[in-house]
C-alpha cells in the first residue's frame, strides 16, 4: 500500500509580538537609565571593611584631590538653587537666570564664591574643561566659605547627610581641614566613602 504523502507547508510565525516586547524593553532601559556624570577630578578612593552604604539622595558630598583641593556638591536640584539663593544674599552676588540654571546641574565644583559668575557664564564643555582651584578652607580660625556652605545647605535641607571623598593619596591636613570645618558647624556626624576591601582567601 503506497504511502500518504502529507504536502510540506512553510511555516511562519508571528513576529509582531516579540518586536513589541523587543522596543517595550529598550525605551524601558533609555527611560531608567542614569548616565555617570564627568567627574570634576580624578579620585581613588581608599579600600575598607565598612558595609554601610551612604544614602542615595540628600547627600552633601566634600571630594579632596590628591593635590588638595577640595570639592563640594549636592544631589538635590531644589536643594543647589535654595543654597545659590543663600550665596546671593550673603556675598552680594547678582545671579541671572541662565547662570542659576547652570548651577542647578552643576554636580560637584571648587572655587572662590565670587568667581562663581563668571564661571557659570561658560559654556558646558568649558566648564567641563576648566580647571577649577577647588574651595578655600582658612585654617586660622575665620569664618570660610566652606562653612558658610555647610551651614546655608543645611538650613535649605535639613535632611542633608554629609559625605568625605578623598583620594588615597591625598595628604591628611586637606581632610583634617574639612573636619575642621564641620566641627565648627557643630556637625560631627558625617560618611567617608571607600571602596570594599576583598576578602582574603
Amino acid at each position: 500500500m503506497p504511502k500518504v504523502k502529507i504536502p510540506r507547508k512553510s511555516t511562519s510565525i508571528d513576529m509582531t509580538a516579540m518586536c513589541d516586547v523587543a522596543f517595550l524593553l529598550l525605551t524601558f532601559f533609555i527611560l531608567t537609565t542614569k548616565f555617570r556624570d564627568q567627574e570634576v577630578v580624578q579620585i581613588d578612593i581608599p579600600s575598607s571593611t565598612a558595609q554601610i552604604p551612604i544614602p542615595d539622595k540628600d547627600i552633601m558630598m566634600f571630594s579632596v584631590a590628591p593635590d588638595g583641593r577640595v570639592f563640594f556638591g549636592l544631589d538635590d536640584q531644589n536643594t543647589r538653587l535654595g543654597l545659590l539663593e543663600k550665596i546671593s544674599e550673603r556675598y552680594q552676588i547678582q545671579f541671572t537666570a541662565k547662570q542659576q540654571d547652570a548651577f542647578r546641574t552643576l554636580e560637584l565644583w571648587g572655587m572662590d564664591l565670587k568667581s562663581l559668575p563668571a564661571f557659570l557664564d561658560k559654556d558646558p564643555s568649558e566648564r567641563a574643561s576648566t580647571i577649577q582651584p577647588g574651595l578655600k578652607i582658612d585654617t586660622t580660625g575665620g569664618e570660610t566659605q566652606v562653612e558658610d556652605l555647610i551651614l546655608f545647605s543645611r538650613q535649605v535641607n535639613n535632611n542633608l547627610r554629609i559625605a568625605i571623598k578623598a583620594d588615597k593619596t591625598t595628604e591628611y591636613k586637606a581632610f583634617a581641614a574639612i573636619i575642621d570645618a564641620l566641627q565648627n558647624r557643630k556637625v560631627n556626624r558625617f560618611n567617608i566613602v571607600t571602596s570594599a576591601k576583598k576578602a582574603r582567601e
